[in-house]
This record gives C-alpha cells, structure tokens and sequence, in this order.
C-alpha cells in the first residue's frame, strides 16, 4: 500500500511559498527545515507536482549545487530557465550562477529548526 504524503508535500510547498522573488533554495535545505534532513528526493517528488498549485514557486528550488535538475517537469522549452531570469537570475549551462549569493536557506531565514 502507498504511503500518503500528501501532508509533507503540504509543509514543503508552505516553505517553496516563502522563497522570496529572485532567490532560489535547495530540496534539501526545504528538507532540513523540516526536519527531513534526508528526504531531499522526497522534496524533489513535491516539487513535480507543485504544479497543481499557482502559488508555488518550484522554479525557485534547485539541487545542492544550483543546478536545474527538475527543469523536465516545467512544460515547454526551458520555462524553469525563463522564470528564474525574469527574476534577474543568471544561468549558465542549466546552473544558477552566484548560487551561494542567492541561495536563501529556510532554516535561518524562517527560524525553523532541522530538529523539529
């Protein structure tokens, strides 16, 4: 039988909604923050299906090191890419550039605890 996860999908897009205009985050900080340090794919899984919800900015959160990695899951030619530049976001070869500049971690700008 499939676990629902239909309540830590809730609290990861509660995080993505918070991502401020022009900065990005990662799967696994969103992860850490609530206190899944481990379940960054399960972060990622949100994310696909972020796309029910207008609000959530799944383009904002990338992998670790900056990279579009869930760019696939944005219909269209490079959409992930063009929202992330509307944003004043520089891409190089599918990566944020300035990603450690612009990356905004919900653990300390939210005051959330990785131990919750």
């Amino acid at each position: 039988m499939a676990k629902d996860n239909s309540g830590f999908f809730d609290r990861v897009y509660d995080v993505a909604r918070q991502i401020p205009y022009g900065r990005v985050t990662s799967y696994g900080a969103i992860a850490k923050a609530l206190g899944a340090a481990g379940s960054a794919r399960m972060v990622g899984w949100a994310m696909n299906n972020a796309g029910n919800f207008e609000d959530v900015p799944a383009h904002r959160v990338l992998n670790r090191n900056g990279l579009l990695t869930g760019k696939h899951h944005f219909p269209g030619t490079n959409l992930m890419q063009k929202m992330l530049e509307e944003e004043g976001i520089i891409i190089t070869d599918d990566k944020v550039q300035d990603f450690k500049t612009l990356f905004w971690d919900p653990v300390i700008e939210l005051g959330l605890l990785d131990d919750q």
